[in-house]
């Protein structure tokens, strides 16, 4: 809804302070708003911003429809005291996405995660952790999921792999096994694309990236996406979320180069099973 609203106002030519000065709030109230901030915001006040925009009845009444769905809670707003606040805005993307493509080339991403892996991974996280916060770590990873194994419109995802990331060993070589045989069964599903870049494949971007995901949404009936392509970028002490065309572009170009050098679907799945055999990763 923000993203309509500003862009509908941008359109215009028009200033947030020109139209909060014409509704009578803030400049901030504004911007709020077009964030998604809903705030005190009523119905009617979306109604009266809808038609100092221009908007026809039809147009209206869908944002009205898409300000009141963002002011539902969703199933991992009870999750809120174990998800960062950063975090918890990727959360909702991905729910809403229709495309999700990822690099990892540290660990595999959280959606795929089996929770005996997760387990052990956030634990040295997140040292200071009761059980119970653990485990709801956890849980909030395996409902994640659901947008990718449910029956009806699955969303679409494409995960690549460093290699040397199913090499390290996470907890103990059942788990990493286990891992393996998890991702090549998952890799058979028609909407899930699991592929590994291979060692040997180097840096094929020309120099180290870290972990990104391009996230897309579907379309409405004109053909035109309902949000903006969304690079969400992970590092360590915080996420970053970019939407400039320069950004999604070189992001674009960065995901092409690793697709290319990664091994293909068949292959990658060979791999993982193969890694899911290996006397390594058994305990004696």
């Amino acid at each position: 809804m923000g993203q309509y609203l500003r862009r509908a106002r941008e359109d215009q030519d028009l200033t947030q302070g020109q139209v909060a000065e014409s509704l009578g709030w803030s400049v901030s109230t504004q911007s709020r708003l077009e964030r998604g901030e809903t705030g005190r915001i009523r119905d009617r006040d979306i109604e009266h911003l809808c038609r100092t925009l221009g908007f026809d009845d039809e147009k209206t009444a869908a944002m009205v429809g898409l300000f009141k769905q963002g002011g539902e809670r969703r199933w991992w707003h009870v999750f809120g005291d174990v998800i960062p606040e950063t975090f918890n805005v990727y959360i909702g993307l991905e729910s809403n996405a229709s495309k999700i493509e990822v690099y990892r080339p540290d660990i595999v991403p959280g959606i795929l995660q089996t929770a005996e892996y997760a387990a052990v991974l956030d634990r040295i996280y997140f040292p200071s952790d009761s059980e119970e916060e653990l485990q709801r770590r956890i849980e909030l990873k395996m409902k994640r999921q659901n947008i990718i194994t449910r029956r009806l419109d699955p969303v679409s995802i494409e995960v690549i792999i460093n290699e040397g990331a199913l090499r390290i060993l996470v907890g103990t070589p059942t788990i990493m096994a286990n891992l393996c045989r998890h991702l090549a069964d998952w890799s058979t599903r028609p909407n899930i694309t699991i592929r590994i870049l291979p060692s040997s494949a180097g840096y094929p971007v020309g120099g180290p990236v870290g972990p990104f995901a391009i996230l897309e949404f579907p379309r409405d009936r004109e053909g035109a996406p309902v949000e903006p392509t969304v690079i969400y970028v992970e590092t360590f002490t915080g996420d970053m979320y970019l939407e400039d065309e320069s950004d999604v572009r070189k992001y674009r170009m960065a995901w092409a180069k690793v697709q290319h050098a990664a091994l293909d679907t068949v292959a990658s799945r060979r791999l993982l099973r193969q890694l899911a055999q290996r006397s390594s990763w058994r305990e004696h």
